[in-house]
Parts: C-alpha cells; sequence; structure tokens
C-alpha cells in the first residue's frame, strides 16, 4: 500500500463512488469493487461474501479466486475465517492464514496458494451484512494503516448495500428492506392489527458516503457538532439539578466534547468520506463494541454514545420525524423503547406497538392496555429493518410480527382479524347482559384503567365498573411531580364519566419496574422485591397524604373506593388505613366535603398476606388478588424474564389450592373478594377462577365481552367437578381437564 494513505484512500472511494454511480447491474458493481479493492490494496485477491440469510455467507464476488467460485461456496456463520469474521464482528489479520485457528480450506476457491488474510466485517449500525477479505502469496501482516483501509472500503459497501447497490441482473440478491420478514416476539398487550410501519425514530439513511472536498465535509462535521453542543446544554440547563436526568445529559455532553470521537471522525474524512459517513462509522464500531461488553454501566454509556450520533446525523442530514411527514394510515409505531409520554403523544392514532426493547410491565405496556392495541415487545432489530410506510401484521396474541408480508399471509390474517370482529359482534349483543351462569352464579366483571382515554371503553365494554384504576399513570407520564389541583381535576373527571359506577383508584405503585422520571431511582439488585409501592409511600407520605386528599376533594361528598397495593402484612395495611382516617379528619375540619361512603381495601400481591391474622381479613373492606404479582412470587417466576415467565401454568393445581385458601378465608370473614391481572381476562383461566369460587372479575376492557360469553355458557359446579376429579388423579394442572369438558359441551 503506497504511504501517502490518505490521498491513496480518497483516490479508492472516488473510484468505488464512480462505480456506484454507473449504470450498471449489482453483479458488475461487485466485480468492479474486487478489481479495484485489489489493485489498490496491491493484493492478489480480493472477495465479497454477503449473507444469503442469518446464519449463510456466499461469496458474490472475487478477484483473484477462481471464477466458478461465485455463487457456489457457501459457509455458516462461525466456519472459517471468514465465518469467524462473521460471528464476532472483529477483523483477522493473518500472515499464514492456514495456521490460524478454525481456519477452513475451500478447494473449490483455489485459494490454497494465498498465506496472508484480511478480513474485515461490512456491517452497519450493527446490522451484519457480510466480510470484505484480501489475500495475497506473500506471507506479510497487513499495517494498520491497510487495516482502516479497508475498514473504510466496508464501510462503504454497507452503506452501497443498504442503498440496493447491487441489485440487478446477475447479482442473485435481493434489495435490503424489500424482503417479507417475521419477527418473533413476546406479548405485551393481545390483539391484532394490519397497517403501515412508522419509526418513533427514523433510521438515517446515507445517500452520499464518499465525498471529494475534505475541508467542506470538515466544517459540516464541525457546524453540526456546535450545534448538537447547543441542544445538550439547552437539555442540561432545562433539567436543573434534576438527579439522575442530569446526570445522563452530563454524559452526553462529555461525549459530545469527546476530542477522541472528534479526531477520530476528522480522520475518516481526511480519508475521503462525507461527514455523515465519517459519524455512522464511529456509530458502527460503537455499536460493535456495545455487543461485546457485559457490565451495564458501560453499555449505558455506549448507548448514549449512539444516541449522540444519532441526533448529528440528524442535524447533517435533516432526515428525522421533525421534516413534518405525516403519518401513514393506519400507523404502527416501531421504536427500540419510548416513553409513557411519547407514547401517549401520538394520541389514540396509532393502531399498534412493536418494540425491540420493553417487558409485559413496562410503562409503555401498561400505556397500550389503556388505548386498547396490540403490542409486541423485544421484535429484535426490527428498527433497522422497517421504513416509514411499510405494510406490517402485528399479532400480539402470539407475540408475532409481519413486515413487508406477502399476499398469502396478508389474506390469512385479514381472515383472522375477520373473525375476531364477527366474535366482537357476539359479544356486543349480550353486553348490557349481567353475568349469570349456566347453573344460575352472579359473577360481576370490571375493567382494569388507568387514563382518561380509557373510560369510553367502560359503557362499551359491558364492563360494571373500574375494578383497578392506576393512579400512578399520571404520574409517569410527566416530566415533573403533578400538582394536587392537578389530580384533583383528573380524579373527578373519571368519577364523572363512571356514571355512577364504582371505581376502585389504587394509589400510587411506583417502584420495581415503574420508576418516576424525576425521582432518583435506587439500584435494587432484585427491585420486585424491593422498595416499591405501599413501602414507598410509608417511608415518604407526603405523597401519598397529597395523593389521598385529592381523592377525596375529587370525590367531592360522592362514594369513594380506594386500595392500597403490594401490602404484606397487617401493620402496613393498618398505617395506611390511618392515613386515610387523618385526611378525612383534615378535610372536615376545613370545612371540605367528605365522602357518603368510603371503602378501603388491599391488593393481595404477596402469599404472606393470605396468612395474615384474622383481625386483618375482618377489618380490610374488600380484597383485590392482584394475579400478576402473586402468581410470580408464587412460583418465584420474574414475569419479566422470558425465560420463565410462562414455564408455570395459573391452572396449576398448587396454585388453584392457594387462591381456594384465600377464597375460604375471605368467606369465613364476609370480605369481599376479587381477582384483578392478565389471567381474569382470559376466557378459561376466568372460568376456573369462577368455578373454584371467585365472583368478581377484573381485566382490560377487550376482555370482558369474550370472558361473559364463555362463563354464561357453561355449569360452574360442573367445572369445579371437573376440577377435583383432576385433583384426584394427580394432574399437576387442570387446564387439559377443562378443556376437554368445553370440547365435549360445545
Amino acid at each position: 500500500m503506497p504511504t501517502n494513505t490518505e490521498s491513496e484512500s480518497r483516490k479508492l472511494l472516488g473510484r468505488l463512488r464512480d462505480t456506484m454511480a454507473e449504470d450498471a447491474a449489482g453483479q458488475a458493481r461487485l466485480d468492479k469493487i474486487t478489481h479495484l479493492t485489489a489493485d489498490s490494496m496491491g493484493t492478489e485477491v480480493c472477495s465479497i461474501y454477503l449473507f444469503r440469510d442469518n446464519e449463510t455467507l456466499e461469496l458474490c464476488a472475487s478477484q483473484g479466486l477462481k471464477p466458478e467460485a461465485v455463487h457456489q461456496t457457501r459457509m455458516k456463520l462461525g466456519e472459517g475465517l471468514v465465518g469467524r469474521v462473521a460471528s464476532t464482528g472483529k477483523t483477522i489479520n493473518a500472515a499464514d492464514a492456514p495456521s490460524e485457528r478454525g481456519f477452513r480450506y475451500m478447494p473449490e476457491t483455489g485459494e490454497e496458494i494465498y498465506s496472508s488474510f484480511l478480513g474485515v466485517p461490512i456491517q452497519r449500525l450493527g446490522s451484519k451484512l457480510g466480510v470484505l477479505v484480501v489475500q495475497s502469496k506473500q506471507a506479510r501482516e497487513f499495517t494498520a494503516d491497510e487495516v482502516y483501509a479497508l475498514e473504510v472500503v466496508a464501510m462503504v459497501l454497507a452503506e452501497m448495500t443498504e442503498l440496493g447497490a447491487f441489485v440487478g441482473e446477475g447479482a442473485a440478491l435481493k434489495a435490503r428492506h424489500t424482503q417479507s420478514l417475521l419477527f418473533r416476539g413476546g406479548t405485551g398487550q393481545e390483539g391484532s392489527a394490519m397497517g403501515h410501519a412508522w419509526l418513533h425514530e427514523p433510521r438515517v439513511v446515507v445517500t452520499n458516503p464518499v465525498a471529494d472536498d475534505p475541508d467542506t465535509e470538515l466544517r459540516r462535521l464541525h457546524d453540526a457538532v456546535d450545534q448538537l453542543r447547543v441542544s445538550v446544554d439547552e437539555m442540561l440547563a432545562g433539567a436543573g439539578s434534576d438527579g439522575e436526568h442530569a446526570q445522563v445529559l452530563e454524559a452526553y455532553r462529555m461525549f459530545a466534547n469527546s476530542k477522541g470521537w472528534m479526531r477520530r471522525m476528522e480522520e475518516d474524512i481526511a480519508r475521503g468520506l462525507s461527514a455523515e459517513a465519517a459519524v455512522e462509522k464511529e456509530q458502527s464500531t460503537a455499536r460493535a463494541r456495545m455487543a461485546q461488553v457485559t457490565d451495564t454501566y458501560l453499555r449505558d454509556r455506549l448507548h448514549d454514545l449512539d444516541d449522540l450520533s444519532n441526533r448529528l446525523l440528524r442535524i447533517l442530514t435533516g432526515q428525522g420525524n421533525q421534516t413534518g411527514a405525516e403519518l401513514p394510515e393506519n400507523p404502527i409505531l416501531i421504536a427500540r423503547n419510548i416513553g409513557p409520554g411519547e407514547l401517549l403523544e401520538y394520541n389514540r392514532k396509532l393502531k399498534g406497538v412493536v418494540l425491540e426493547e420493553g417487558s409485559v410491565g413496562s410503562h409503555a405496556a401498561i400505556v397500550a392496555r389503556a388505548l386498547a392495541i396490540p403490542l409486541v415487545i423485544h421484535a429484535d432489530r426490527i428498527t433497522n429493518e422497517a421504513l416509514n410506510g411499510d405494510q406490517i401484521l402485528v399479532d400480539g396474541d402470539q407475540g408475532i410480527v409481519h413486515l413487508r408480508p406477502d399476499e398469502t399471509v396478508v389474506s390469512a390474517f385479514r381472515d383472522k382479524m375477520a373473525m375476531q370482529a364477527k366474535a366482537q359482534e357476539r359479544y356486543s349483543s349480550i353486553r348490557d347482559t349481567k353475568c349469570t351462569s349456566a347453573d344460575g352464579a352472579r359473577i360481576e366483571l370490571h375493567m382494569n384503567a388507568g387514563l382518561m382515554a380509557d373510560l369510553p371503553s367502560l359503557a362499551g365494554s359491558g364492563a360494571e365498573g373500574v375494578g383497578l384504576f392506576r393512579t400512578e399513570l399520571q404520574f409517569l407520564i410527566r416530566n415533573k411531580m403533578p400538582k394536587r389541583t392537578e389530580l384533583v381535576d383528573i380524579y373527578a373527571k373519571v368519577l364523572d364519566a363512571a356514571q355512577g359506577k364504582r371505581v376502585i383508584f389504587r394509589t400510587l405503585d411506583i417502584g420495581s419496574d415503574k420508576v418516576l422520571p424525576y425521582m432518583k431511582s435506587l439500584d435494587e439488585p432484585n427491585p420486585a422485591l424491593g422498595w416499591r409501592a405501599i413501602r414507598v409511600a410509608l417511608d415518604r407520605p407526603g405523597v401519598m397524604r397529597m395523593q389521598l386528599q385529592a381523592l377525596v376533594r375529587a370525590a367531592n361528598g360522592r362514594p369513594l373506593t380506594i386500595m392500597f397495593p403490594f401490602i404484606a402484612q397487617y401493620e402496613e395495611y393498618a398505617r395506611a388505613r390511618d392515613e386515610v382516617d387523618k385526611v378525612l379528619a383534615r378535610e372536615r375540619r376545613l370545612g371540605h366535603p367528605v365522602p357518603e361512603r368510603i371503602e378501603v381495601g388491599a391488593m393481595l400481591e404477596t402469599p404472606s398476606l393470605a396468612y395474615a391474622s384474622r383481625r386483618f381479613f375482618e377489618e380490610v373492606e374488600f380484597l383485590s388478588i392482584g394475579g400478576n404479582d402473586l402468581k410470580q412470587f408464587f412460583f418465584a417466576a420474574d414475569r419479566e424474564n422470558e425465560l420463565v415467565r410462562r414455564r408455570y401454568d395459573t391452572l396449576n393445581i398448587s396454585f388453584l389450592s392457594f387462591i381456594e385458601n384465600i377464597v375460604a378465608r375471605c368467606e369465613s370473614t364476609g370480605t369481599p373478594l376479587s381477582f384483578c391481572g392478565e389471567d381474569a381476562g382470559r376466557p378459561i383461566e376466568a372460568l376456573v377462577l369462577a368455578a373454584i369460587g371467585l365472583r368478581s372479575l377484573s381485566m382490560r376492557p377487550a376482555s370482558v365481552g369474550p370472558v361473559k360469553s364463555l362463563l354464561m355458557r357453561y355449569s360452574l359446579k360442573e367445572v369445579r367437578d371437573v376440577i377435583e376429579e383432576s385433583k384426584m388423579r394427580g394432574e399437576q394442572s387442570v387446564r387439559q381437564a377443562v378443556m376437554e369438558y368445553l370440547r365435549d359441551n360445545s
């Protein structure tokens, strides 16, 4: 390689740009690039391997290897030195390739005469696209400048692949972002939706990876970085002394002012890259490092740098949602992750949400349930593959997403949605009918809510009231603590919208996976078992008192129902109940109206509370089993952990026996009992829960119809007999026996 690296690099990149601009088929471009690169690097061989699928690399072009091997030689991810580069995302520079660990001889290529090997990954922002290789007969290790030059060529190849430069006659490659793709994730919220993709943070497409004038590109980079630094300083000033938020922005500012980051981008520009390509090259390097790092703190810092790079790219290209582009018809939001406030800003326009990250208990999942739209989480890499406007099908029931589906998939999905719509029509016919089983047992069905947007569903769903109103959402969607007057207004509107139907307000349930953005979060080893919900409220009673005052004032003399979350023992309930009495006494002294009737209950989410003293069951005015948390603690299976959260069945005999024990204790003291959670909204589970004695269930609005329909068709006594017979046979779960009973009696 000539000594004037920057000059030679610019020449090579200029030739690559000219090749990209030529009106030629994809294969002709690939062939020319291998020739140009081998010539510039002074090697006998240059080869381009691209992924055929997620696990298979194919030799797509070569200068120096046997021509007949092109499109015939394939290898698996991790196989041979090429496969190792692709698998690890790391460069291999070997003077004696045959002696390297993992070397695999491919006889059809004629590569046995070449000793030295330099392979670099072709990747774009973490997307593995292929491997670029040069080889020579001379046994030598390539210099740092030569490695850098090949990495720059690989980066340009990645951009050209993204832009579809290698699609055409003879290339045997499909353009990226035109293929039909299937993503398997997790269910965040059930339901089905068909629409068009809308990326919350659209991927920036670099259309000019190569530039002629380094001075102009340097000025563009410096201007954009200056603008970036100003915006970070403004964000930091706006955060004030706001703890953790300010710490994150301080990290942003540190990276934005990093001399090393700036120097590397300037060097990339000097070698012939455009300002955008230089930023993206550094971003890809950070993404590759992120994939290798296990330390949480370092991963967070690399994530900060990745986010800053995105901001800088948007400044340079003018691309992003701020360009004024309009939402497509039936928009389905795609994001890596999203906060509840950002999700609510879309109002009720969205038909569904797909996230690369997220969890079943995340803020986004809670809001998706409130908006009654399907949510799929852990759809890995979808933000890299989707483009705004792409057709997309979301199956929240199975946690599956079809991107750019073919017509057969679309047709089958339409049929499924039509069947669901037909079922909803059937449910609407029993909307105003009280839920009574075939043998005359009366079961009350309530809905869960957390936003004003939920309340219109109360009448339409057929629910008899709100069995759980999650008050924490009003805290989570703000960037500062809401005022008492704001809460009074919100709670009053909720009671107005309920039109006299009972609303159970659950007091602030924060901690674990629900961290307020304006409160310092704790680094707890197991937050689900940590400082959360009632524990926070009792240790910091000011917020609880303010919320209780707001609820009492919002009621304005009307009946009021309050429920405390995560009660683990009688003493916690007694202290919380005492706070209610203090608030009522204070409101009376101030001359404010107090509720004509007030009920104070607790959520039973910990096994310990099931064994509380009889005094507790006599004093508490109602109990609601929080099925989601109770199940995870009963089975010691974290519901946020995809490896175990579906491992245990709700209809497991041991869990049902535990619930039966709670039912019996409540019956002996006359304590009203309900079941609240995802399982209450699943018809089979709801039927079994009713059969073992639960007469009140609370669920998402869309589940009321299906649950009511099934409960009204069957005898609870007969289902109870099926359960008892299953127990007698020693079965682990009653699910199979109940399913067989339903089939036999349908």
